[in-house]
C-alpha cells in the first residue's frame, strides 16, 4: 500500500493500509472532479435564479444540488484522505474525515430541507409572484449539466462504491431538474403559482430518506458500530469451534471508513504453543469470510484470561 508497513508475525496484526492508490476510486478522481466543479457551478447559477424568478422549485433543486455536490465532495475527500500516510500522532492517518463530512453534510441537508418546507407553507398561504420563463431557463441548463455530469460518472460507478453514490446523486437530481420543468409549465400554461412551492417542498421531502440514511450511517461508524454483514455472535462460535480454542471473548469489529474494517479479540487455548495457527485461522476466516484484513488477536492461556476478567475495567 505504500506506507511501507513493517508486518510482524507474532503478534497477530495485519494490515488494511487503506485505500491503494491504484484504486477504481483513485482513477476516476478527474470525473469526480468535473463532475463537482460543474455541479458547483451550476448550483451557485440555481440559487441566483431561485432568488431573482421568486422560484421555490429551483431553491429547493439547488438543494438538492447541494447534497450532489456533497456526494462528490465527499468521494474527492475520500480518495484524497485515504492516501496520506498514517503519522505517529494519527495512527490511522486521516480516515475518519469522510465520515465526519458526511455527518456534516446531513446535518446540513436536514435543516435546507426544514427551511424549504416553511416556505413551502409560506407561499401556500400567500403565493408570491414567479417568472416563468427564466425559471424554465435556469431549469434546461441544470438538466444539461446532470446529464453531462452522468456521462462522466456512468463509466466508473459500476467499479467504485463513492462514484456510484455520486452517480446516484446525480441521477435523483437529475429527476429534480425535470420536476422545476414542469413546474415552470403549469405556471407559465395557468398561472397557478401554488404548484411550485409543491413541487419545491416535494423536491425537499425527496432529499429527506436519504439523508436521514447517510446520517444514521456515519453515527453507526462513529459509535464503533459492528459492519453490516458481522455477526458478533456468530464470530463467536465460529472461533470457539477451532481446534484447540476454549473460548473468544473482547470480540470487536468496527468501520474506520467506509471500506475499511477492523476487528480485534481475545482467544484462550489449551497451549499458547499453538498461537501462531489460531492466530492465521482467525485472520483466515475474517479476511474469506467478511474481507476484514486488520485484524488483531491476543492468544492467551486460562490463567491470563481469568487476571484480565479480575481487572477494573
Amino acid at each position: 500500500m505504500g506506507h511501507g508497513h513493517a508486518h510482524g508475525g507474532g503478534h497477530g496484526h495485519s494490515h488494511g493500509g487503506g485505500i491503494p492508490s491504484g484504486s477504481a476510486a483513485a482513477r476516476n478522481k478527474g470525473r469526480l472532479a468535473w463532475a463537482l466543479g460543474l455541479t458547483l457551478t451550476y448550483m451557485l447559477a440555481e440559487v441566483v435564479g431561485g432568488l431573482l424568478t421568486g422560484s421555490l422549485a429551483l431553491l429547493a433543486d439547488a438543494a438538492h444540488m447541494v447534497t450532489d455536490a456533497g456526494g462528490l465532495a465527499l468521494a474527492l475527500l475520500a480518495i484524497h484522505y485515504a492516501a496520506k500516510a498514517p503519522t505517529a500522532g494519527k495512527s490511522f492517518g486521516y480516515m475518519r474525515f469522510e465520515i465526519l463530512a458526511a455527518l456534516a453534510n446531513a446535518v446540513v441537508l436536514l435543516g435546507v430541507t426544514a427551511y424549504i418546507l416553511y416556505e413551502a407553507y409560506r407561499r401556500f398561504v400567500e403565493p408570491t409572484e414567479i417568472l416563468g420563463w427564466p425559471m424554465m431557463l435556469v431549469a434546461l441548463v441544470g438538466l444539461g449539466v446532470n446529464l453531462a455530469s452522468m456521462k462522466l460518472l456512468s463509466g466508473g460507478s459500476s467499479e467504485s462504491l463513492n462514484v456510484k453514490g455520486a452517480y446516484f446523486e446525480v441521477f435523483s437530481d437529475m429527476l429534480g431538474s425535470v420536476g422545476v420543468i414542469l413546474a415552470a409549465l403549469v405556471v407559465m400554461g395557468t398561472g397557478w403559482t401554488w404548484v411550485d412551492p409543491l413541487i419545491g417542498a416535494g423536491i425537499g421531502l425527496f432529499i429527506v430518506p436519504r439523508t436521514w440514511r447517510l446520517l444514521s450511517e456515519a453515527l453507526h461508524i462513529l459509535l464503533e458500530g459492528t459492519p453490516p454483514g458481522v455477526d458478533l455472535a456468530a464470530l463467536k462460535t465460529e472461533i470457539e469451534a477451532m481446534p484447540g480454542v476454549r473460548r473468544a471473548y473482547d470480540l470487536h469489529a468496527w468501520t474506520l471508513t467506509s471500506g475499511f474494517d477492523a476487528m480485534s479479540g481475545h482467544v484462550v487455548v489449551d497451549d499458547v504453543a499453538a498461537g501462531p495457527g489460531v492466530i492465521r485461522a482467525v485472520r483466515a476466516l475474517m479476511k474469506e469470510r467478511h474481507g476484514i484484513e486488520h485484524v488483531t488477536v491476543q492468544v492467551e492461556d486460562e490463567a491470563l484470561a481469568t487476571e484480565a476478567a479480575h481487572l477494573p475495567v
